[in-house]
């Protein structure tokens, strides 16, 4: 089992990453949002499940352990593989998904590409008592909201300071909200003045 990776993005690609470890580079099948997260040439870490099949060895990625559990819990459920399991993630937060399961929303459940009224059914029936009660999940829910609003307040709070109009702050947190979302996403509080920083480089360049 490999747990997870740690080295330089040697590249990005649409649906996965490269990452050197040890001087080999590790492809990694991520979600768009781990993906947002990463930059090439910087450090990463990523918690991963190793997928084996008798043809392939598969490593899947994520920005969390929370993700990485999530990924392989799902897959416990009927007809649910590596594949359609990146894709729940890719639509849903571990938490969003908890409560589409929790309180049976099959609405929620089939905006997933790949799952239908009767596999939402089925995920419903087999994963309920699996992956978290909805009071939790509606509390880790608010608790990072709670952490979004902060970081977009303050940054844009120092960019109307430093004389930007607040449609350019708005422009600029745009810009910049995938950095936030990536630190939300690993447990972390979103760095304010690295945000900041950001923001201010990306504006240069518009």
């Amino acid at each position: 089992m490999i747990a997870s990776v740690a080295g330089t993005v040697a590249a990005i690609g649409p649906d996965g990453a490269v990452v050197e470890v040890g001087g080999v580079g590790v492809l990694v099948h991520c979600t768009p949002g781990t993906l947002a997260g990463l930059r090439v040439g910087e450090h990463a870490r990523l918690a991963t499940s190793l997928v084996v099949r008798e043809e392939s060895l598969t490593l899947y990625g994520f920005a969390t352990e929370d993700e990485r559990t999530v990924f392989e819990m799902v897959q416990t459920a009927s007809g649910v593989g590596p594949k359609l399991a990146l894709s729940m993630l890719a639509v849903h937060t571990p938490n969003t998904l908890r409560v589409a399961v929790a309180s049976a929303d099959l609405k929620a459940l089939t905006l997933i590409p790949g799952i239908g009224q009767k596999g939402a059914q089925r995920i419903v029936l087999e994963l309920k008592d699996k992956l978290g009660t909805p009071e939790e999940a509606v509390n880790a829910a608010i608790n990072g909201a709670a952490v979004r609003t902060v970081w977009r307040e303050q940054v844009h709070t120092g960019l109307v300071g430093l004389g930007y109009s607040s449609k350019d702050a708005d422009d600029a947190l745009a810009l910049v909200e995938p950095m936030a979302e990536a630190d939300v996403k690993a447990g972390r509080e979103p760095q304010v003045a690295a945000l900041l920083k950001a923001a201010l480089r990306a504006m240069s360049i518009r």
